[in-house]
């Protein structure tokens, strides 16, 4: 499992409250281009005599071997796997040549033994809305380090960076820009020293939380007021509307973005179906949903047009990579969330309900989910109360433009 998007951790309805104040900061004054200062060239990485060069679709194997020896050597809890790293190659918004460097040793017998030993990458999500954040992700490998590739590298990306906020569709705009990495709370101190160096702090910090699935699971029950909602799982036909809910219900939370169509199918490569347990409202008050200052223009435009309405989620996952690494099999729930018109109504409890009797069934030992530890809908106390216990943390660093 790796850390995109990490800053989407689970949100819930613990405290009842519709309408949390908003948790993103105010924009700075100057629009996101001029705050970016994006150079016209980006700088070499000279470090360590490598070839450099963008990526290619045929890297995937490469790029997982790195990434996962990198991972080993910085005792991450996780692993990628290649599905992941195929996926992220794929992706039509990105640009192998310019957003990706990859870089390789030659031994003396030839490019065709090539070995990659410095890998990085900058990706600008095309659904944000009121941030524009810039993704740098990479690695050196263990035995390339401290020769200062990775130190050259950083800089290349956040240059890189600059320039893909300056290309954004929000590069007029006033709102805030970010360059930002993820970090394991335990990551090595040389990393950490590496992101201060250059500029950036920490500004989230999440938890990894997990539940014994042999303890008792309370019931899924829908509550009995709420006689037109209907529990069920994940089917084709209730995607889209799985899409809009997730984008209500993270409105309110930190830093969160909208997920776009194009967005939406990526990340998706161990999602399980089965696990992912859903409430519908068959029978909506779509008058008062449309005369809500809160319903959005996807969420109108679905509600006109007689399409679902999932109002609660939990999205599942199985990252089997990482079952070695934790030493247990755990169902992960990538998202989980509640529209604004339907907190307060313990949706949130039977969903995670749901999902983790589907996760023991199929012979889970536990179930996992991060939590943002400020989340502003009481989503650390929900699980706690559920059973979730602490295991480890990560954080998230910008350099705020």
């Amino acid at each position: 499992m790796s850390t995109a998007d990490a800053a989407e951790s689970a949100t819930t309805d613990t405290t009842g409250a519709a309408r949390p104040p908003a948790q993103t900061p105010a924009a700075t004054p100057g629009s996101v281009a001029e705050r970016a200062a994006a150079p016209t060239t980006l700088p070499a990485v000279r470090a360590g005599g490598l070839t450099w060069r963008g990526a290619r679709r045929e890297d995937a194997p490469a790029i997982l071997a790195l990434l996962n020896t990198t991972g080993e050597a910085d005792g991450l809890p996780f692993r990628v796997a290649l599905d992941e790293v195929t996926e992220t190659l794929a992706a039509p918004y990105r640009d192998l040549d310019k957003d990706f460097l990859l870089g390789f040793e030659e031994p003396d017998h030839g490019p065709a033994t090539s070995i990659l030993r410095a890998y990085a990458q900058v990706s600008a999500p095309p659904g944000d809305a009121t941030v524009a954040r810039a993704i740098l992700e990479g690695g050196v490998h263990p035995d390339r380090r401290g020769e200062g590739i990775g130190r050259e590298l950083l800089a290349w990306q956040i240059a890189r960076g600059r320039q893909k906020l300056a290309e954004s569709a929000l590069a007029a705009r006033h709102v805030p820009a970010w360059l930002v990495v993820h970090m394991e709370d335990d990551a090595p101190e040389r990393l950490g020293r590496t992101y201060e160096r250059a500029g950036f702090a920490a500004r989230r910090y999440y938890s990894f939380l997990r539940r014994d699935l042999s303890a008792p699971i309370a019931s899924a029950d829908v509550p009995d007021s709420d006689t037109g909602l209907r529990l069920t799982v994940w089917a084709p036909e209730l995607d889209e509307a799985l899409r809009l809910a997730r984008n209500d219900a993270f409105r309110d939370h930190w830093g969160s973005q909208p997920r776009t169509r194009e967005t939406w199918s990526e990340y998706r490569t161990a999602f399980m179906p089965s696990w992912t347990s859903l409430i519908v409202d068959d029978a909506p008050d779509t008058d008062a949903l449309l005369a809500s200052p809160d319903t959005d223009a996807e969420t109108a435009a679905a509600l006109r047009a007689g399409e679902p309405l999932v109002v609660a989620y939990q999205i599942a996952s199985k990252y089997e990579d990482d079952f070695a690494v934790r030493g247990y099999t755990f169902g992960y729930s990538d998202n989980v969330g509640v529209r604004r018109a339907y907190r307060g109504r313990g949706l949130a409890p039977a969903v995670m309900a749901a999902g983790m009797r589907l996760m023991a069934d199929d012979g889970m030992r536990y179930a996992a989910l991060d939590v943002d530890t400020a989340n502003p809908t009481g989503a650390v106390g929900l699980y706690a109360a559920l059973g979730y216990e602490k295991q480890d943390g990560s954080r998230m660093l910008t350099i705020e433009l």
